[in-house]
């Protein structure tokens, strides 16, 4: 059989960036399948390369673009390449200026039409790239062709609630790429989520560019706590169902009160803050209410004293002096973080934040990078340190060499720590350990099924309990 014979009909597809990308990779892959077409995981042996691309900082847009030219530099005669994606969206025409070779560009818009573009491409009778990049962010209900808007990552996965965003961030080019926020019906989440249980799945993950807006297009008030209500009466089985992604001031009484009351709505919470300083956030065009911040953290903890939040800040925003970059270390000393990211400003064309004046020296957003993780390391080894002694529930992702890697509901994948366990459990396993260490980041535990446990829905221990791997 030729290597031509073998391509035919196959398609490689790359995803790069976060999981909401990931997500739309997986759909597209989705709608490939169901068209005929085999994923394979050499390029060199499919007919359709796709590189779903990241473009929301300049690190993510060269290594999109030299992931295309890398693929683009090995292309045969009979395979097609296709930018998709946050890149391509954002900047179609540059994307095939840098990358010769290129066959088509589909955007983050119209993810969906991924079939479609690849019968035009086969189809066509020159060989100009084609553009697929309309403005129009209609990506729910029946544009979605049926495809599932989940990411399944071992016994987690990810579930996209909503698409787009309507905030008006300086720094951010997501309106640019994605368009307005617009919600999935409630009805088509739940269904997915049903569907993730009867698959075993342990964790739902809940995605969007902002969460917390859930429902506001669709009239909905307090829609997330609307949609949380309705997960937990709707998917009993899953332990966990986790929220990413809240934006400040839209953390609603009614949403607290929902995640204390129900058990399967882990005490965590995503909530990026980006700055301490109020003038930095009003450049920044963000929620500048401090008071609010610090009331709004205190009512949570009230409610869950075991709350883990996690949050992000940009230093060496333009106009950043001294004394706003004290304001906020004295805000993360005060708040005492759970978990904290911390990015570099990154310029970004065409938004607000690019016409700034008093750009800060990169030597300046280096040292202001160091000293703010260097005070969260010490936040969060005493945050650690509390727990040893204690007994958590953890989902176990992976073992081997006599350990194994699992996750607390104060950890969500990829970006969080871990618990790693002395000795071997299954992957896709919850069960309880104790914790017997501490370090900057990460637990230490050992098994312990004799310890003081919370059951939760649908998580069985002890004889008779069913493991991930015996769930076809």
């Amino acid at each position: 059989m030729s290597t031509k014979t073998r391509r035919k009909d196959n398609y490689f597809l790359l995803s790069l960036g976060c999981s909401k990308n990931t997500v739309d990779s997986e759909s597209m892959a989705q709608l490939l399948d169901n068209a005929g077409l085999r994923g394979v995981t050499d390029a060199r042996h499919a007919e359709v390369l796709i590189v779903n691309t990241c473009g929301f900082i300049n690190a993510a847009k060269d290594e999109s673009i030299e992931a295309l030219r890398e693929l683009a530099s090995a292309k045969k005669p009979d395979q097609l390449l296709i930018a998709a994606g946050c890149l391509s969206q954002r900047y179609g025409a540059e994307v095939v200026a840098k990358v010769p070779g290129l066959d088509g560009v589909i955007g983050t818009r119209r993810w969906m039409d991924i079939v479609d573009l690849v019968g035009r491409l086969r189809a066509r009778k020159h060989p100009e790239p084609l553009y697929h990049l309309p403005t129009e962010a209609a990506t729910v209900g029946s544009d979605e062709r049926g495809a599932a808007r989940v990411s399944i990552q071992g016994a987690s996965a990810y579930l996209k609630i909503a698409d787009g965003c309507r905030r008006p961030c300086a720094f951010c080019a997501i309106p640019l790429i994605k368009g307005t926020a617009v919600s999935r019906p409630i009805e088509a989440v739940v269904r997915e989520a049903k569907v993730l249980q009867a698959r075993g799945v342990k964790e739902i993950l809940l995605i969007a560019q902002d969460t917390t807006d859930y429902g506001y297009d669709l009239g909905m008030k307090d829609g997330l706590a609307q949609l949380l209500e309705t997960l937990v009466v709707a998917v009993p089985e899953i332990p966990w169902i986790r929220v990413m992604y809240a934006y400040p001031g839209y953390v609603t009484d009614r949403l607290i009160d929902t995640m204390a009351r129900n058990p399967q709505l882990v005490h965590y919470l995503d909530m990026p803050l980006q700055h301490g300083s109020r003038a930095t956030l009003l450049r920044m065009r963000r929620p500048a209410n401090l008071d609010w911040v610090y009331k709004t953290v205190g009512k949570m903890r009230g409610a869950m004293p075991d709350l883990a939040i996690r949050t992000t800040f940009i230093v060496g925003y333009p106009g950043e002096t001294d004394a706003e970059f004290n304001d906020l270390m004295g805000f993360v000393r005060d708040l005492q973080f759970d978990r904290v990211g911390v990015f570099k400003y990154s310029h970004e064309e065409n938004t607000p934040s690019a016409d700034q004046p008093n750009p800060v020296p990169e030597e300046v957003k280096d040292a202001r990078y160091n000293a703010l993780m260097e005070m969260q390391q010490g936040i969060s080894l005493a945050r650690n340190q509390a727990l040893v002694g204690k007994t958590l529930q953890v989902l176990v992702e992976g073992e081997g060499d006599g350990l194994s890697i699992a996750r607390s509901y104060r950890d969500a994948p990829e970006i969080d720590g871990y618990v790693i366990i002395d000795g071997e459990v299954p992957a896709g396993e919850m069960l309880p350990v104790r914790i017997t260490g501490a370090m900057n980041y990460d637990l230490t535990a050992t098994v312990d099924m004799g310890g003081p446990l919370v059951i939760q829905p649908g998580v069985v221990y002890g004889e008779g309990a069913i493991s991930l791997s015996s769930i076809q």
